[in-house]
C-alpha cells in the first residue's frame, strides 16, 4: 500500500479554500441568524400627552416623550416602536418596546437626520447620525443612553445599522408628540 503525500498545487488549493471559508464565515457571520438575542430591560412606558390650551406645560416631574415612532422594514424584516425620553434629570434615551429584527454582525443603534424610507437602506452614514452602542439583542424592550454630545435637533430617525455592510435592519422616524 502506498501512501500518496498531498503537494504542491492541491495542497496550496486545500489552504487556500479553508481560509476562503473561514473568511467568508467570519465576514458574513451567517450564524447569527440562526439565533436571537432577546433583552427584556425594565424600560419606561410612557404615553404621550396631547396639549389642548396651547401652553407650555412646566417641566415634568418624570420622564416624558420628546419623540416616537414605529419601526419599519429596510433590509431584514423589522418591526416595533422607538421613544426618544427626556428623564426627569434631564438626560436622554431612546427606548424600543417590542422590538423584533434579524439577528446579525456588527450592529449598532444610530441617531440620524435622514429620513426613513423602506426602500433606502444604505443613507443613514450620508449626514449627521451619532452611534449609542451595539444593539444589545435583536428582539424585546432596550433602552440606550443619549449622550449630551448628541445634537438633537438634528435627529430625525433611528436607525439598527449593520457596520459592517453598511446598510440598515430597520429604522424608526422620531415623530415629535405635540
Amino acid at each position: 500500500m502506498t501512501r500518496r503525500i498531498m503537494t504542491g498545487p492541491r495542497w496550496a488549493a486545500v489552504v487556500a479554500a479553508i481560509l476562503l471559508i473561514g473568511g467568508a464565515v467570519y465576514w458574513f457571520a451567517p450564524q447569527t441568524l440562526l439565533y436571537d438575542v432577546t433583552v427584556d430591560e425594565t424600560v419606561p412606558t410612557i404615553e404621550p400627552e396631547e396639549r389642548d390650551d396651547g401652553e407650555d406645560d412646566p417641566e415634568p416631574d418624570g420622564p416624558s416623550v420628546v419623540s416616537d415612532g414605529e419601526f419599519v422594514t429596510q433590509e431584514h424584516e423589522t418591526t416595533g416602536t422607538a421613544q426618544l425620553i427626556r428623564n426627569a434629570d434631564g438626560t436622554h434615551q431612546i427606548v424600543f418596546h417590542g422590538l423584533d429584527t434579524s439577528n446579525g454582525p456588527d450592529l449598532r443603534v444610530w441617531l440620524t437626520d435622514q429620513a426613513v424610507d423602506p426602500n433606502e437602506w444604505f443613507v443613514f452614514d450620508d449626514g449627521y447620525h451619532a452611534e449609542l452602542g451595539e444593539l444589545k439583542g435583536n428582539k424585546g424592550d432596550q433602552a440606550y443612553p443619549v449622550p449630551d454630545s448628541v445634537d438633537l435637533d438634528k435627529v430625525s430617525s433611528v436607525s439598527i445599522w449593520c457596520v459592517r455592510f453598511g446598510v440598515s435592519f430597520g429604522a424608526a422616524t422620531l415623530v415629535a408628540d405635540a
